[in-house]
């Protein structure tokens, strides 16, 4: 059977994948803090005819080889980290980070995770927690009386409260910041979490060891780019089409094969 025909077949599974990422990028592109993603491509491996470097006769070299290519695949999605727009929102426990890092969240096991969602909220205990429930790691705790939360850029979290002037610190955030951030695995809901591939988190205040600083009354946009993603979607799009374009000519040549035996 023609070889094409299964090297096509991977370039329509390849250009599948690529679109998946392309579509999952345009559906977070309101997605607070959303990282997008990218697909990496790697060629299979090849059938060799003739080794480059080989004897064509004696003492002759052959220049170039004869190597014979069995397609493509999708080897990793890579997460591009870089920062989002910043929108002002002036609520109090809307926080972005202005750099690299992360927050550290708690989840339901009792491991950290971490997340850029400075999206927070009180829960039914006045602890600090993102949308999703989780609590900041470390824990901070919010009096029900307190009347102003404030949030500095070095992670300390102070609130006011009723008839007082002076604030007093109850808590301070820590950021994580990782080696290697696209080793992180996602889990959705805005949260990763470490692997091996990412390191061990470095934790550390706001503005120190090359960590972000923090950024009250502000929320972080996805880095989506709209226009970008749409260009990739059509250059898959066409891709794919030229894949199906190959499927059609091999099968043609095999018909015409067969039609004049």
């Amino acid at each position: 059977m023609n070889s094409s025909l299964w090297v096509s077949k991977t370039g329509l599974s390849a250009m599948d994948k690529q679109l998946n990422v392309v579509a999952n990028n345009l559906a977070n592109v309101s997605t607070t803090a959303f990282k997008k993603d990218r697909a990496v491509f790697e060629d299979l491996m090849y059938k060799t005819v003739r080794a480059p470097g080989g004897l064509s006769a004696q003492n002759a070299e052959l220049p170039s080889g004869l190597q014979l290519g069995t397609g493509v695949k999708v080897g990793a999605t890579q997460k591009d980290f870089s920062n989002g727009d910043y929108n002002l929102t002036d609520r109090q426990l809307d926080i972005a980070i202005q750099g690299k890092g992360f927050l550290q969240v708690l989840q339901p096991d009792g491991t950290i995770a971490y997340t850029r969602n400075g999206s927070l909220q009180l829960n039914s205990e006045g602890q600090i927690a993102t949308a999703g429930g989780l609590l900041l790691e470390p824990v901070i705790q919010i009096n029900p009386d307190a009347v102003e939360i404030m949030i500095a850029e070095d992670g300390v979290v102070s609130v006011r409260m009723a008839g007082e002037a002076d604030s007093q610190q109850v808590g301070a955030i820590n950021i994580a910041g990782f080696i290697n951030p696209t080793g992180l695995s996602s889990a959705g809901q805005n949260i990763y979490q470490e692997t091996n591939a990412s390191g061990p988190p470095i934790v550390g205040v706001p503005g120190t060891d090359s960590l972000g600083t923090i950024s009250q009354g502000m929320l972080e946009a996805s880095n989506v780019n709209s226009v970008e993603e749409l260009v990739n979607m059509i250059s898959t799009q066409r891709a794919y089409e030229m894949n199906s374009k190959v499927i059609s000519a091999a099968d043609g040549m095999m018909s015409f094969a067969i039609q004049q035996l």
